[in-house]
């Protein structure tokens, strides 16, 4: 019943209770009330039992299968009544919590047979595929006294399955217009003061003064008539492996230091920011024609991603990206190594998004290092923290200077990392989170362009 029942109560019987003290003898009054109440109940049961049954609709579900996190998405759910009474009630369409679905619940009034659509709006709050969980409907009766509901087990069997997938928010994208102007300067395809000449052989043309005279091919001069020289590109068709670690130390949260008289922000999950830079390196290689692989993982494999076609690999990656959560264990480099140099037989380019942590680092990471650079190029990307600095800088009180000291060791502990890194000819970078993308697609330009890819 609804709140319309106590209400209909309290007013019908306080009227009778008015009447029954001017009109009836005492012994009345209890007998009266008891008739008033039986009537409401009554008229209850009758409403009802007029209620459409709510189990007998028909759902269907369209709209939007996939959207990027912090973006929106609407799925129309269609109702149609197949009952032989109009339906009157409500529309629950409810999803995980994490979906942020709005609105909760949608009011009709359905003719037999007539159908609605029911646009559910979505703002996921998380990556990953977020269900939808069950329809319930409830009927109310004519005179909104009574409603029945369907069942957890009728609203199961009724709801139709749909799965939104949210994919990374790629938000580093903005830098890709800059990235790919300088792509092309070292393509070739933009003149610019200093460009450099590539390292794969392309073709011989004549020689035109201003030509490097180190570029004469002799043996095609002798042929012909006139001088020619030879003219690179750069690399072509190469081999990228992003690495990501999903171990514990993903799960930390790097932001930026608060401007004075600003709350302190949560930060972002390293793992968000190695994910974002993944894709900007995958959209980078995509343009420049190499070919991007995936291995996320810790103690095992999160995601795998082989590409062979270089024009879907961009979206096979964001679909295996999407999903991927820290694991609260320690990463077995070795297994990582071991996994990198099953992937990848041929010399590739492997980028390695972990944390400069000197424990995790020192006694899993290093001993493995000499395998994995005698045959591929190795970059170690990690997200700088900056509030080291901003602790290492503070000297006020007594407990601002113990936390100094402590940010000053941990700074000097990650300068040993990276220089044990560099000394094993691994690419370090190490870069705050809102350039840590853009740094990492620098660092990739600057190997193409030095033909170490």
């Amino acid at each position: 019943m609804t709140w319309r029942v106590p209400a209909l109560l309290g007013i019908l019987g306080g009227l009778d209770l008015a009447l029954s003290i001017l009109v009836l003898p005492p012994e009345w009054m209890w007998r009266s009330l008891a008739i008033v109440a039986g009537a409401v109940l009554v008229l209850t049961a009758l409403d009802w039992v007029a209620a459409a049954p709510p189990g007998e609709v028909r759902l269907a579900r369209s709209g939007t299968r996939q959207v990027r996190l912090n973006e929106s998405a609407e799925v129309t759910l269609t109702v149609t009544n197949t009952s032989v009474r109009t339906l009157r009630g409500l529309v629950r369409d409810a999803w995980v919590p994490s979906a942020g679905a709005t609105p909760y619940a949608h009011p009709v009034q359905l003719e037999p047979n007539e159908s609605v659509q029911l646009v559910t709006t979505l703002r996921p709050t998380r990556r990953g595929d977020r269900h939808a969980v069950r329809v319930t409907v409830r009927s109310y009766g004519p005179l909104g006294l009574a409603f029945r509901q369907t069942s957890r087990r009728r609203s199961a069997a009724i709801t139709p399955p749909w799965t939104l997938t949210v994919l990374p928010p790629f938000t580093s994208r903005r830098f890709l217009p800059e990235k790919l102007s300088r792509l092309r300067i070292i393509d070739g395809r933009a003149v610019t003061r200093g460009r450099g000449q590539g390292t794969e052989f392309d073709s011989l043309r004549e020689y035109v003064i201003g030509d490097d005279v180190r570029s004469i091919d002799w043996r095609g001069t002798a042929r012909r008539e006139h001088v020619v020289v030879k003219t690179w590109r750069p690399e072509r068709d190469r081999r990228v492996l992003c690495v990501i670690d999903t171990g514990r130390t993903s799960a930390g949260r790097v932001g930026t230091v608060p401007k004075p008289g600003e709350p302190p922000r949560a930060g972002e999950p390293r793992l968000d920011a190695a994910i974002d830079a993944a894709l900007l390196l995958a959209a980078l290689a995509t343009h420049a024609d190499d070919r991007v692989d995936l291995l996320a993982m810790d103690v095992k494999v999160r995601a795998s991603v082989s590409t062979s076609v270089k024009r879907h690999q961009l979206h096979r990656l964001t679909q295996a990206l999407a999903g991927l959560q820290p694991a609260l264990v320690e990463t077995d480099f070795s297994r990582v190594a071991a996994e990198v140099l099953r992937l990848e037989r041929k010399r590739a380019l492997v980028v390695l998004f972990t944390t400069l942590d000197p424990a995790a680092l020192g006694e899993g990471l290093l001993p493995v290092l000499p395998r994995l650079v005698a045959r591929h190029t190795v970059v170690v990307a990690a997200v700088h923290d900056p509030s080291l600095e901003a602790l290492a800088a503070a000297r006020g009180t007594a407990a601002d200077l113990h936390m100094a000291a402590a940010a000053e060791r941990t700074l000097a502990e990650l300068d040993r990392v990276r220089t044990a890194l560099t000394r094993h000819n691994v690419h370090v970078v190490d870069a705050p989170v809102e350039t840590f993308a853009s740094a990492v697609a620098d660092r990739y330009l600057s190997l193409k362009a030095s033909g170490l890819l």
